[in-house]
């Protein structure tokens, strides 16, 4: 790998490359498999512009028909529409005085090279969960891929068992999606839902193989545990968000930043910056990248600027649900 040196650090040059991987390599979110990366949405996020079109054709619709010796098949078209995806400019700087390397002895810089990783996987989980939230209280979504079982009395009290999340209560969200339940194969918690699940011996512990972490199942669901998770006050009662997924629910695609810096060290995705008389060095990190629920495109109605915020994300007049609701491979339970 090629390096750049700065002020006597050594940094990557294929900065974003390098922190692409690692943040696939460490986030349950990809490994559980609820984030795909798409190849396709690569090369479309390269072509430049604030969102990508994602073509699909729907499915054959309409009776079948009677064969007949006096009469020909009327013809029937397919329906081809788009979903839609957002381009997420995201970026942050961090800044290194000489004489803390001078007397601390370690190497800063590339200290903060190693955190990017786990920075962004944070930043990408939180942005997700922000997603979820303008994705569910879409019309549609709410109206067909939601279960919300928590305590309404229409004043302060306290919920009842049937207001709190259970198995049962789990096999009821799934069948949100009917058929196409199976699909779902991961589940997103609060850490308290999780251990009330706990409590109740309810999730299980696989070890995929030698050396490997266990992995938390529930139902045969992966369980990932966040508590950026929403919780709610309605009625007095705390109401968290459970959310299911299927494979791919989420596509990803990183956007190159190779280009050279204009006046500084690196490429735009990593800039290295020099202010002598401070004895500081910055380090720059810039992000193109698409994270787009699949079947549910973005709008963009209400965003303010090139590209949008976590409360924009939140924000369901910007969604529009454009999957069949068995195809979005997304559920939300809300509960006690």
């Amino acid at each position: 790998m090629a390096t750049t040196q700065v002020a006597d650090i050594i940094v990557p040059e294929l900065f974003e490359g390098y922190v692409v991987e690692r943040t696939a390599e460490k986030s349950r979110l990809f490994q559980s498999g609820l984030i795909s990366i798409e190849s396709t949405l690569v090369n479309k996020i390269s072509e430049g512009g604030q969102t990508v079109n994602i073509p699909f054709f729907q499915d054959l619709a309409g009776a079948d028909q009677v064969l007949s010796d006096g009469a020909s098949l009327s013809t029937k078209k397919i329906t081809s529409t788009k979903d839609v995806g957002i381009v997420h400019l995201r970026g942050d700087a961090f800044s290194v005085n000489d004489l803390s390397r001078k007397l601390s002895g370690a190497d800063p810089l590339n200290t903060i090279v190693d955190l990017f990783a786990d920075y962004w996987m944070r930043k990408h989980q939180t942005l997700l969960l922000d997603t979820l939230t303008g994705v569910f209280t879409e019309a549609t979504m709410a109206a067909n891929s939601t279960l919300d079982i928590y305590h309404t009395s229409g004043g302060v009290g306290t919920a009842g068992v049937d207001n709190v999340i259970s198995g049962d209560v789990i096999i009821d969200a799934k069948q949100k999606l009917g058929d196409s339940k199976d699909s779902l194969t991961a589940i997103v918690m609060h850490s308290a839902v999780e251990a009330k699940l706990l409590q109740d011996d309810l999730i299980d512990f696989i070890k995929p193989s030698e050396g490997a972490m266990n992995i938390k199942v529930f139902q045969g669901m992966e369980v990932i545990v966040d508590d950026n998770t929403t919780v709610e006050t309605i009625d007095g009662d705390p109401v968290y968000s459970t959310y299911l997924f299927g494979r791919g629910a989420f596509a990803y695609a990183p956007g190159s930043g190779a280009e050279a810096a204009e006046g500084g060290e690196g490429t735009w995705a990593v800039e290295l910056n020099r202010d002598a008389l401070a004895g500081d060095t910055h380090i720059i990190n810039r992000k193109r990248f698409i994270l787009h629920p699949r079947g549910v495109k973005w709008n963009g109605a209400s965003m303010a600027g090139l590209a949008p915020t976590n409360l924009e994300t939140a924000d369901p007049t910007n969604w529009t649900q454009v999957y069949e609701t068995k195809n979005v491979r997304m559920v939300r339970l809300r509960h006690n």
